[in-house]
């Protein structure tokens, strides 16, 4: 298939299949009358890099795992990996969840404070 078809099929542009291409995470595909031609196996891997793009897994863990994919080993070290980026992301919803309060609260002063006065007196735009 050419690229605009897998672009379509998996629902990634164009630009990032590209991309992909030039950073070692899909093969460079031959060419067929200066287009390239992509197949089943390639649609394959390219749908697993944007689940794991989904998951907000870093390039050079996608890296790890498609090397995982190639090699016969447990998938023990899948697990370890995903475990590790669970605790990050936990860790960041920590973070968001802390600044979501900081949000709201600044919210709630403003509507009970400066609501509708001059904006140069708002709790939400004073430095600190």
């Amino acid at each position: 298939m050419r690229i605009g078809a897998l672009a379509e099929r998996t629902g990634t542009s164009v630009a990032t299949i590209r991309c992909y291409e030039e950073i070692g995470l899909l093969r460079q595909v031959a060419r067929r009358g200066g287009q390239r031609i992509y197949d089943h196996e390639d649609a394959h891997r390219l749908a697993f890099i944007r689940r794991c793009r989904d998951f907000d897994f870093s390039i050079p863990k996608i890296r790890s795992l498609l090397a995982l994919m190639q090699r016969d080993t447990s998938c023990s070290e899948a697990r370890e990996l995903a475990a590790g980026h669970l605790v990050g992301l936990r860790r960041k919803l920590s973070e968001l969840q802390a600044l979501e309060r900081t949000v709201a609260s600044l919210v709630a002063a403003c509507a009970s404070t400066c609501d509708g006065g001059a904006a140069r007196d708002c709790v939400i735009l004073q430095a600190g």
